[in-house]
């Protein structure tokens, strides 16, 4: 296996880790029946509906 000559200085370690603060939160839609915030392009799981049509079946207890 390949093995580093030399150590990684401190800064050249900083600077492959400066990306991971770039991660972002997953974007949330609101459904146009119910108003549930959800994952865009799913199923709303409240009201079973996605892009105006019921595809689930969802009964209000």
């Amino acid at each position: 296996m390949a093995v580093p000559k030399r150590k990684q200085s401190h800064a050249r370690t900083n600077k492959r880790r400066s990306n991971n603060s770039k991660l972002t939160a997953p974007t949330m839609v609101k459904c146009s029946k119910c108003g549930e915030y959800n994952l865009t392009h799913r199923v709303c799981s409240a009201c079973g509906y996605y892009a105006d049509k019921q595809i689930v079946n969802k009964e209000n207890a």
